[in-house]
């Protein structure tokens, strides 16, 4: 009986010690980068996070010798159809509450010159911050706490996680902490909800670096207070940050807030085929 503490009735490992086993690989890969860095003066950019946070979750899923299908999600044709739906999924998050504040002469836009090069450095980008931040908040971690605690006991924990790694973004005081503070944990929702409904963060990913995309490089707005040069460029028409997010970004406006919500009750009521 003293071994139930730590071993399911499978005598396997329970999922809530593989959680501290995860930060345990996560502390031990990167401690050595930090090291590294400081030695050889380079920066831990997001795409050495995004690698750091993949070889954690290999290296977790092959002590539990689980199929990485089981972490990822199945790759056939069923993910490719994901990844797409969350890349239009995510563009509509933004695009929506963007002519909103259009039509109501909250927002107008300028052309702006941005040349090739920042396009294509700021996409890749986004491409790692959407792949680091869905394989760490809706990969291991998550689904052991949905294996130990069911779907929402896990979205309430990783949705509180996702907030605190995010609480201190550029932009957030005032009202706009309010309103990006409650878009970040609704959105991190809406995330996990797309991972639950489909077994595969192909859709969140998806959802996840074209919402990033389309606020930034396209429309020109801050990405969670993070200055992007864009296509475009917003011009705020003298209203309230409130309303448009401000320096923020269109994930701290009220039509912003509105689409998250309007998306977590389409997924949650989505029932997807299961093939």
């Amino acid at each position: 009986m003293a071994f139930s503490v730590f071993l399911n009735n499978k005598g396997k490992l329970r999922n809530l010690w593989w959680v501290a086993v995860f930060f345990l690989v996560l502390a031990a890969i990167t401690f050595p980068f930090i090291l590294l860095s400081q030695r050889y003066t380079f920066e831990i950019t997001i795409l050495y996070q995004a690698v750091i946070v993949l070889a954690a979750s290999l290296i977790c899923q092959l002590l539990r010798k689980e199929p990485l299908s089981d972490l990822f999600g199945v790759f056939n044709f069923r993910w490719i159809k994901d990844i797409f739906m969350g890349l239009f999924i995510g563009a509509l998050l933004m695009l929506i509450p963007a002519l909103i504040l259009f039509v109501f002469g909250a927002v107008s836009w300028q052309i702006n010159t941005i040349d090739l090069s920042s396009i294509l450095s700021v996409t890749l980008l986004f491409v790692a911050v959407a792949v680091a931040e869905e394989v760490l908040f809706r990969g291991f971690i998550f689904q052991r706490l949905i294996g130990a605690l069911g779907n929402w006991p896990a979205q309430l924990i990783i949705a509180a996680y996702f907030l605190l790694i995010h609480f201190n973004n550029p932009g957030m005081t005032g009202s706009i902490k309010l309103f990006a503070g409650i878009n970040i944990f609704l959105a991190s929702v809406m995330f996990g909800l797309a991972y639950i409904q489909t077994k595969s963060l192909a859709m969140p990913i998806g959802m996840h670096f074209m919402a990033n995309w389309v606020q930034g490089v396209l429309l020109g707005f801050g990405v969670s207070g993070n200055e992007q040069a864009g296509f475009l460029k917003p011009i705020f028409n003298s209203a309230s940050a409130w309303l448009t997010g401000g320096a923020f970004g269109l994930e701290a406006s009220i039509p912003g807030l509105i689409a998250v919500i309007l998306t977590i009750i389409i997924l949650y009521k989505w029932k997807p085929a299961k093939n």
